[in-house]
């Protein structure tokens, strides 16, 4: 058997709060989410149907909704939720978010910061 069929989402970019300092709650940073959802794709690969595949349109609008108007302390609460997100469409298998933040505020030369996580129907219930 083969990889799973995935439908990939990369870089889409939004402003929300995310983080335990003081200046992350007070005003909004630049965050990047990726989502890989796994689904059976040979329904809509022979009928050529939106009605019969995953909307990433749609996905793309809750994740963005969910960043920018919920609040986080941790990416792992919010990549948690986005994958619950994901997963409420009943023909997701299983989800893995990326979440990075684009500016971390640590004294550092960091790029980026984020975290990944894998979710799966029965882990979810």
């Amino acid at each position: 058997m083969g990889e799973p069929d995935r439908i990939e989402l990369r870089g889409l970019r939004a402003l929300g709060l995310c983080g335990i300092l003081a200046e992350e709650g007070a005003r909004a940073q630049p965050l990047e989410v990726d989502l890989d959802i796994e689904a059976d794709l040979s329904r809509p690969g022979a009928s050529d149907d939106l009605d019969d595949t995953i909307d990433y349109s749609a996905v793309c609008a809750m994740a963005e909704r969910i960043v920018t108007a919920e609040r986080f302390d941790l990416l792992e609460a919010l990549a948690q939720r986005l994958a619950e997100a994901a997963m409420v469409d009943e023909r997701v298998l299983a989800v893995t978010v990326a979440v990075r933040k684009l500016r971390p505020p640590v004294p550092h030369h960091l790029d980026t910061c984020g975290v990944r996580i894998t979710r799966t129907r029965a882990e979810l219930g």
